[in-house]
């Protein structure tokens, strides 16, 4: 399966364009079926699984000792069959596991709970993982996110396959992700 990593411009010409962008093509060492293709000046960057585009990844910084922290994302399916994220895994020298979960209001009470049958990704559709809604839940964390770093997460569709994707690390409330985050990774 095709893994490609694309920037959001170049996926907005893309579109704008039936198709046909003009890309710069760079190599950065990616894991074999990864090809990263940039756009020059832009900063945002989309991850292509087949008919999955997958942006604005980011986690928020966690204080020492803190147990749990949560990874973000949008999620676009471009094709005519839905799918749906089955896992996601995070190094375990980072924490325990990774869990898909949803907060929803249950009368006056938010509520969290695992998707432990994973998030439905229907075609046409964009899903998003933010703060107070769907997202990912790092378990039992055995160090600190940090601020201006990235920790890389694999996420497993059960129809597009699997992809890895960095999550730059923004501040404590952060809404989306770090416009310039240091991209180190495997923490």
């Amino acid at each position: 399966m095709k893994t490609t990593l694309i920037t959001a411009l170049g996926l907005a010409l893309a579109t704008a364009t039936g198709g046909h962008a003009d890309h710069e093509h760079a190599d950065h060492s990616t894991a074999p079926g990864q090809h990263m293709l940039a756009h020059a000046g832009s900063a945002e960057t989309v991850y292509e699984l087949g008919a999955l585009h997958i942006e604005s990844p980011f986690a928020r910084a966690s204080l020492p000792n803190q147990p749990v922290g949560g990874g973000f994302f949008t999620v676009t399916n471009t094709g005519t069959e839905d799918d749906r994220l089955i896992e996601a895994r995070v190094a375990p020298e980072l924490a325990d596991h990774l869990e898909i979960h949803e907060m929803a209001m249950d009368g006056q009470v938010m509520k969290m709970r695992e998707l432990s049958e994973g998030l439905p990704i229907p075609a046409g559709a964009t899903v998003e993982l933010k703060p107070g809604s769907y997202h990912l839940m790092m378990m039992g964390l055995k160090q600190p996110l940090v601020e201006g770093e990235s920790v890389t997460i694999s996420l497993t569709f059960e129809k597009a396959g699997t992809i890895e994707v960095p999550l730059a690390i923004g501040a404590p409330n952060a809404k989306g992700a770090a416009p310039h985050a240091h991209m180190s990774h495997g923490n």
